[in-house]
């Protein structure tokens, strides 16, 4: 079979528009070219809300995990899950009571805070509400909170920028450490979204609550290559999010790094909302997901 990467791309209003049943027949031909395939896979499959999962309430959400196996749920803020720091004491309980009746897991919450307003009191007001994440992810239990970089402004450096976000970070870190909750920064933003930024936050912050969410975009890519820029934030990497797995991104090059550096955690998939039927689409993504990260290609 040709290299995935050799492959005509279709674009992705063209990919959602495919006959299911068509890329299902295909997907079902697909056979392992080798004894390697999955064994050796620590890491799961998940999804992320934004935009896939919007409208599900919670029940609904996990049905359709359950039905298309999909082992773990990153509920991004102000979908209808309404999983948020304004819930009450027992809405929290019921939601972890829920959560423990399934094996889906509760990955963590996809906050939008960011840190890199040059309005101190916008910087404040986003760290103060990061922490109340915080304690919802420990009370629903949730293994962290995604936040996120997204931009830098042009009244600041880029040093002033990196330095203020990895400060606030540390913040979040130290106020983490009462519930164990990581708090993983998105590769994510125009221009914080550049690898070595965040590196060098990370860097300056040095917190073990604080890692990264890899996102799949072409700014991970160095000369189309993701290994340099892989290389550089893998010590940190503690979530990943995935897309339309026919984009022309490495994804099983991607894998194949996850595999050899023992990451066990999800890679979540951040999809656009689907016309006509999810639950069928939810299926034959999980089979190209298992396909890629099989280690054939």
């Amino acid at each position: 079979m040709k290299d995935r990467n050799s492959l005509s791309r279709p674009d992705r209003r063209s990919f959602l528009g495919l006959s299911l049943a068509s890329a299902g027949a295909g997907m079902l031909r697909w056979q392992p070219s080798h004894a390697q395939s999955s064994q050796g896979r620590k890491f799961k499959l998940g999804t992320v809300t934004y935009n896939l999962a919007r409208d599900w309430t919670l029940d609904e959400l996990i049905k359709m995990c359950e039905k298309t196996g999909f082992d773990g749920v990153e509920l991004r803020s102000t979908h209808r899950h309404g999983v948020e720091p304004d819930i009450s004491n027992q809405k929290r309980a019921e939601v972890r009571k829920r959560f423990a009746a399934t094996e889906v897991n509760l990955v963590c919450l996809g906050s939008a805070c960011e840190f890199h307003s040059e309005d101190p009191s916008e910087v404040r007001k986003n760290i103060e509400l990061a922490k109340r994440f915080v304690d919802l992810a420990a009370d629903v239990g949730a293994s962290g909170v995604k936040v996120r970089p997204n931009g830098i402004p042009e009244t600041m450096t880029v040093e002033a920028t990196l330095k203020q976000i990895a400060e606030s970070l540390s913040e979040l870190g130290e106020y983490a450490q009462r519930s164990d909750v990581g708090i993983w920064v998105e590769v994510h933003g125009r221009r914080t979204s550049h690898p070595p930024y965040i590196h060098q936050i990370m860097q300056e912050c040095n917190h073990p609550l604080v890692g990264v969410t890899w996102n799949c975009n072409a700014a991970d890519l160095q000369d189309g290559k993701v290994e340099p820029y892989f290389q550089l934030l893998q010590p940190y990497i503690r979530n990943v999010h995935i897309h339309d797995l026919y984009e022309e991104y490495p994804y099983s090059t991607l894998f194949r790094l996850l595999q050899d550096a023992g990451y066990e955690g999800y890679t979540l998939a951040e999809l656009p909302e689907v016309e006509g039927n999810a639950e069928r689409f939810m299926h034959y993504y999980r089979m190209a997901w298992k396909y890629l990260s099989s280690g054939v290609i």
